[in-house]
């Protein structure tokens, strides 16, 4: 519960802060970690970038506001509001910023930023006529949003789900935006090439992990293909992904995927990656397990031999809804965790924790997971990292001060954590 709530005025922006009791706080497997609350009283937060060693700016799904929260004290007005649409998995679903090259003498000296934004947009204030999937690049100069520029504008029927909209920016300074295959239900209008349906239409967008460059333009002549969209496709085949994330050492793409009744998935993301969503989901050679239907390689669609179906890395077969996938680029939660892999989810509010192999492209899975697959939640203690942290929706290093912080959309009031050493 809150024990203590308040109002400060600080400069030109009014804060609000709060503190838990710490019986209500999430917790860690490893004693010598704890957990702090470092900002309260979000409104369904779905991402966060950290811009200086004082602010972070948050976006909210279903409200379409973009917050800053400086010093762990939330600024009550928000930067700006979006028209959003909101139901199901719509909203403002993605961020991801850069740091611009700034020669302006006035600005000499000042940290000044690309932002790229997600957005289920609409026509009116919060649920009005969809326009689409859009991403957005804007200009943060003065903490204020300016110049919006439209990239790419995507899909956004059947849905309301699957509608991904993570963005991360990756070593080569391109954007990859994961999107779904905005079809929960199954509707023909929403089948695609991209999700493995032979005699469908060509890739829209949905169904796959696209990359352009900062101004939304194709980088180079394509992996699946020349002509638009296509040149945009990184990797296909995904069902509904909430996660994407760069190893610092490699820049090799992980994704997490959620599986239908079962097959949540841990993805490696090769260039042509296909998940092979809908013809097969998990581990290939168990699909028939649960399906009780073969999985027939031929099946699939290859972009002319330049697609390729690979298997997750690791799979659980009760679902456990992964959403943020990233790693941990500090070492001030200890060695041993440095550059380590964490995985947030739904259920439980847990955390998960994965060594990687030494060329970094595999987990090292150690018995009863050496075989890939979580069976029961009682094979994933050992991998637990933390639990009660509600739902997770992002986790980052704060590249200031080197801990781990975990956004959380629990209930109606979502929170910023803080991972510490004690």
């Amino acid at each position: 519960m809150i024990l203590f709530v308040g109002i400060i005025i600080a400069g030109n922006y009014t804060l609000s802060f709060g503190q838990k009791d710490t019986k209500d706080l999430p917790t860690m497997t490893d004693p010598n970690l704890r957990v702090e609350l470092f900002t309260a009283g979000l409104n369904f937060p779905t991402g966060m970038v950290f811009l200086d060693n004082e602010k972070i700016m948050i976006i909210e799904k279903n409200s379409g506001k973009i917050k800053l929260v400086i010093n762990g004290s939330l600024v009550n007005e928000p930067i700006i509001d979006l028209n959003v649409a909101n139901m199901s998995e719509r909203g403002l679903l993605g961020i991801a910023s850069s740091e611009k090259n700034i020669s302006d003498v006035n600005y000499k000296g000042k940290k000044q930023y690309n932002i790229f934004l997600f957005v289920t947009e609409t026509d009116k204030k919060d649920g009005g006529n969809i326009l689409g999937n859009r991403v957005y690049k804007y200009e943060l100069i003065d903490d204020e949003l300016i110049n919006p520029k439209l990239l790419l504008d995507l899909p956004f029927l059947p849905g309301p789900s699957h509608n991904g909209g993570v963005i991360q920016i990756g070593k080569d300074n391109n954007l990859y935006i994961v999107v779904g295959d905005l079809n929960r239900k199954n509707n023909p209008s929403g089948n695609t090439l991209a999700e493995n349906l032979n005699s469908t239409r060509n890739p829209d967008g949905r169904g796959g992990i696209l990359f352009v460059d900062q101004n939304g333009e194709p980088v180079g002549e394509g992996i699946l293909g020349n002509t638009s969209p296509i040149n945009k496709y990184f990797g296909y085949g995904i069902r509904n992904s909430f996660g994407i994330g760069f190893d610092p050492i490699t820049g090799n793409l992980w994704e997490t995927e959620n599986g239908s009744h079962f097959g949540d998935e841990i993805n490696l993301i090769v260039p042509g990656f296909n998940g092979g969503w809908r013809q097969v989901l998990g581990l290939s050679e168990l699909y028939d397990k649960f399906k009780e239907k073969k999985f027939d390689n031929q099946t699939l669609v290859t972009f002319n031999g330049n697609g390729k179906y690979k298997d997750p890395i690791f799979m659980w077969n009760d679902t456990i809804a992964p959403t943020a996938i990233n790693f941990i680029e500090s070492d001030k939660l200890g060695l041993e965790y440095q550059n380590d892999l964490v995985v947030g989810s739904v259920k439980q509010g847990r955390i998960f924790h994965f060594d990687l192999n030494e060329n970094r492209t595999d987990l090292i899975l150690r018995t009863p997971l050496a075989d890939r697959i979580a069976n029961h939640d009682t094979e994933l203690q050992n991998v637990t990292f933390g639990r009660g942290f509600g739902i997770i929706t992002d986790v980052e290093t704060n590249p200031f001060d080197g801990y781990l912080y975990v956004l959380s959309a629990d209930k109606n009031d979502g929170s910023i954590y803080r991972i510490m050493k004690n």
